[in-house]
């Protein structure tokens, strides 16, 4: 049954509040911890996560926000589950930030924790949504307003990630597939099958590819085909219910094919990097870029840049297998972006995101797209489009300017060939040679995204700089990583990692704000400070000098429970 946790906003009556020195409450109420609990802990709605537990009376559930907050802790800190809990355990801050006011309570125990989990992906396999993107989503939109943050201005980037799986080779894979089949056997098949999988039984994987020569890969392969011929003829049939067969089926049909009952296997150019990599991690596939291989995901990112804030925030993140393309990404993001910042008018991202298709969703949204490198070889003779109110088109190169005309798919420029004939780049220009005129070739998309490389020219120069500071972002998630190798393995627990990391990341940003905004206000408080004395020391009236002393005094007293009182009102 589903109960929200509301304890925490009422203290103990023997609770660590009531019971510690005024310094030391000075000192906690002054903590990151405390911070979090205001901002993270405080603001988590457990109402998303109602539909995970039954409607009828029964046992209610652990502490939500205690569970989640501990999550964004473990993952902000890098933590494993071991260390979490002995920080809940025994770290009095860590117990703060969870809202826990005594030293004895547990919230939850670690069988708990990995049910929620469970619940929360089977959520998520079963609806296609995740509750952990809901809990950003709402932090952050809270966030942008409570500290008014402007959103007309974004920019975006990505990084991968490594899932936590072990890189096989191909052969590799296909005899792991064999050996992890041969254990789900029962005793019976076991001693029945075993001198087929004899061969490949007593060894690892690996061991057994180490033993072999390069030059008998190509029959190894085969017999490993025949093999999985023969598994899928007399024993996928019998055990169609064990999660190891139904990928065992996606590896088969990926690597060979059958012909006539014949076993073909595949040729190496038929292989996608979108193939099954590893038995552990169906989600993660394969990417080679800039000469690094990647067995994983990418983490998407889009984050506030209007230089007037004061900090800058995260505002949306996605998971997604790494062969998809930046500029994919992109384009099936436009929408939520749209719709979790409305007024988004500008949106920053390097050469991997501009394409035809995000260019048209931008205009749509009325989002001007600043491109701050371009994709491929510049071209050395540049070909202008420019676009009239009438919706035709003008096409200049250094030497012409002419009307484009329309044709039945596209359209084309004339330019004149005596003109040509006399340019000294003419030998370097992409135009097209016909009887009568050089022509150039071209579509709406092609005005656009010459529109995209043009804008960064355009805007003022203060501006054409802001994707740069996105890469510390990407650093942030980075460096919680060994290897930019995530700990966990799948799409759903890489999104809790990558979503995690998002709200510590926020989290500090709006920490150090509000420690700089403290400061100065100690600054003017201390000023003021000097001038009461000043005017306690030189002042005549002795009452005026009596009630500044007890001002004085009475403030230095009450700063810390008034802290308190707005800190709890707040939350």
């Amino acid at each position: 049954m589903f109960r929200e946790n509301k304890g925490h906003l009422q203290s103990e009556l023997f609770g660590t509040f009531n019971t510690v020195s005024a310094a030391m409450l000075k000192k906690m109420t002054s903590s990151n911890e405390y911070l979090f609990y205001r901002f993270i802990h405080c603001k988590i709605d457990e109402n998303i996560f109602a539909g995970l537990y039954s409607d009828e009376a029964s046992r209610p559930n652990a502490a939500i926000n205690a569970m989640v907050s501990s999550l964004i802790l473990m993952k902000h800190h890098d933590w494993t589950y071991e260390e979490l809990f002995e920080n809940i355990q025994f770290h009095l801050l860590v117990r703060l930030a969870l809202g826990l006011d005594d030293l004895e309570q547990m919230p939850f125990c670690m069988a708990t924790l990995f049910n929620f989990q469970n619940r929360v992906i089977d959520h998520f396999i079963k609806t296609g949504e995740n509750l952990f993107e809901q809990v950003f989503d709402r932090l952050t939109e809270h966030q942008l307003k409570q500290l008014k943050i402007k959103a007309n201005i974004c920019r975006t980037d990505s990084v991968m990630v490594a899932s936590n799986i072990r890189s096989y080779s191909r052969l590799q894979l296909l005899v792991e597939m064999i050996l992890r089949i041969y254990r789900v056997l029962n005793e019976t098949d076991k001693e029945r099958y075993k001198d087929r999988f004899e061969r490949y039984l007593g060894k690892s994987s690996g061991q057994y590819i180490y033993t072999l020569r390069s030059g008998n890969l190509s029959a190894e392969l085969a017999m490993v085909g025949k093999l999985y011929h023969w598994i899928d003829q007399h024993l996928r049939p019998l055990y169609q219910n064990e999660e190891i067969f139904r990928i065992f089926e996606q590896v088969y049909q990926e690597h060979f094919t059958v012909v006539a009952e014949k076993v073909i296997v595949r040729s190496s150019e038929e292989m996608s990097s979108g193939f099954v990599q590893s038995p552990d991690d169906l989600d993660a596939a394969y990417r080679e870029k800039n000469g690094r291989q990647i067995k994983g995901h990418v983490i998407n990112v889009v984050e506030t840049a209007t230089p007037e804030n004061e900090v800058n925030l995260i505002t949306d993140v996605v998971v997604k297998p790494v062969n998809i393309d930046d500029s994919t990404i992109l384009n099936e993001r436009l929408d939520i972006i749209k719709d979790k910042t409305p007024e988004i008018e500008e949106l920053h991202f390097d050469g991997g995101y501009g394409s035809e298709a995000n260019d048209q969703k931008m205009l749509k949204h009325e989002i001007t797209p600043v491109q701050t490198a371009i994709r491929g070889r510049k071209a050395r003779v540049q070909i202008e489009i420019e676009i009239h109110p009438d919706n035709s088109y003008q096409v200049s190169c250094p030497l012409q300017k002419v009307s484009a005309i329309r044709t039945r798919k596209r359209w084309k420029a004339c330019f004149d060939k005596s003109v040509c004939h006399s340019c000294p780049y003419s030998q370097e220009c992409r135009l097209i040679e016909q009887k009568r005129w050089r022509v150039y070739y071209f579509r709406n998309e092609d005005h656009l995204k010459q529109q995209r490389h043009r804008i960064l020219e355009k805007i003022p120069p203060e501006r054409r700089s802001l994707r740069n500071n996105v890469e510390a972002t990407i650093k942030e998630f980075s460096c919680r990583m060994c290897g930019r190798k995530v700990r966990v393995r799948g799409n759903f627990k890489t999104s809790l990692f990558a979503y995690g990391v998002a709200i510590g990341v926020n989290f500090g940003r709006i920490r150090r704000f509000m420690q700089k905004n403290e400061e100065r206000e100690l600054i003017i408080i201390s000023i003021f400070m000097r001038f009461l004395t000043v005017l306690l020391v030189y002042g005549k009236n002795l009452k005026i000098r009596s009630n500044i002393w007890l001002s004085c005094g009475y403030y230095e007293k009450n700063i810390t429970s008034w802290k308190m009182l707005v800190f709890r009102t707040d939350s």
